[in-house]
């Protein structure tokens, strides 16, 4: 999916162009065909552009798989001009102490997000600039990728025509789109369910605290009903969307539907709850493995605004409450907020990552190959025109 949408002042997210086609060319997040991905990422740009009228030159990026990894990192450094307090530099400087860390081999940083500062000893400190003082520390969330995946992506995004502003990870963009400023603060799951991978992102005290990436999805469920029901995939990806649901005990007995499976020569009816079945089985198994990467993360007991479930997955009827009897934590279904223009087109959890990515330059700036929490004197939107934002599929 690629949008291009406006910020301004008051009026919130305005989306004036969407283009949207089949994931092609990309498996759990992670290029497999340079020349499938490279043309679906074109028409969806073309598409877009036809939509909105603007000419897309430079895009914001979702990116996840499994080769994503994350830890928390310190950095310390001096302040330069003590009489002035401290300024932009001084934070950058901080940052990039924070991400002076040893990567694994063919790894590269992609984020660098602060969750807290301290000045000479004040602990707790969210926004250090213009403060007084000596030595400045800062908590930071360090997010790193594969070198190959990074620059494969790259590759399909400049043989569509469009360069790279900034490489997103996408449950930080679904975040940016669908929560709260009180979820962030009290302590909030973000769960992004893509087509081909899961993206876990932990809010709490308003900043980042953890994230991960499963290479479980949407498709892990198609594929068992596929194979349940023999069917193509293309064909059990409908059923799913048309029939599915996660708790087969809400299914009516006499539900039916009709398919026709491999090796039958008329069409099969069969029970809703049958496929309901095949469907819980694998979003238990999915929900299982959230809950093991929170309660590895250290912060399941730090979480009372609970679980926003986003992404295509996440509009299969019976997830909510599933996901609510597993966890014993308050569960919502993430919708972005405050948009304008082509809003109904976009105004559902599988548009979350795409509307983040407009939304993420007004709010984090860029600093080398990871964002700081953007703090300026002058309001942000008084800075910035148009912006232009690009979610690949996949």
């Amino acid at each position: 999916m690629v949008l291009v949408g406006e910020i301004t002042e008051g009026e919130g997210t305005r989306i004036v162009g969407v283009g949207q086609v089949p994931a092609r060319g990309i498996k759990k997040g992670v290029v497999v065909n340079v020349t499938e991905a490279t043309a679906a990422i074109a028409e969806a740009v073309e598409r877009a552009e036809q939509s909105s009228g603007y000419q897309i030159e430079r895009a914001y990026i979702g990116i996840t798989g499994s080769h994503v990894t994350s830890r928390n990192s310190q950095g310390v450094v001096g302040v330069a001009r003590r009489d002035r307090g401290i300024m932009p530099d001084d934070i950058d400087r901080a940052l990039e102490a924070a991400g002076a860390i040893v990567l694994p081999q063919n790894q590269e940083l992609i984020h660098i997000l602060p969750r807290t500062y301290t000045v000479d000893g004040q602990v707790g400190v969210r926004d250090p600039l213009g403060m007084h003082g000596f030595r400045l520390e800062v908590e930071a969330h360090v997010v790193m990728g594969s070198s190959t995946a990074i620059q494969n992506l790259s590759k399909c995004v400049r043989g569509a025509g469009l360069e790279v502003s900034e490489m997103v990870l996408t449950g930080l963009a679904a975040g940016q789109a669908v929560l709260s400023k009180t979820e962030r603060e009290m302590g909030v799951v973000l769960v992004d369910i893509g087509e081909g991978t899961t993206d876990i992102a932990i809010f709490i005290e308003g900043s980042v605290w953890h994230t991960r990436s499963l290479s479980m999805g949407g498709e892990y469920i198609t594929n068992d009903i596929a194979i349940g029901l023999r069917l193509p995939p293309e064909v059990a990806e409908r059923v799913k969307l048309r029939h599915g649901h996660a708790v087969a005990a809400q299914v009516a007995e006499d539900e039916r539907f009709t398919i026709s499976p491999y090796g039958e020569s008329s069409p099969v009816v069969v029970p809703r709850w049958k496929l309901a079945e095949i469907v819980q089985a694998r979003c238990e198994e999915l929900l299982e493995s959230i809950q093991q990467e929170i309660k590895r993360s250290g912060y399941d007991g730090l979480l009372p605004a609970g679980l926003v479930l986003c992404g295509g997955t996440a509009q299969l009827p019976g997830l909510r409450e599933l996901t609510r009897d597993l966890f014993s934590l308050p569960v919502q279904i993430g919708n972005p907020k405050n948009l304008s223009g082509l809003a109904e087109q976009v105004s559902n959890p599988g548009a979350a990552v795409a509307v983040g990515l407009v939304e993420w330059m007004p709010m984090w700036e860029d600093s080398g190959r990871g964002g700081g929490w953007r703090s300026l004197r002058t309001p942000w939107w008084k800075r910035v025109g148009p912006w232009l934002r690009t979610l690949l599929p996949g």
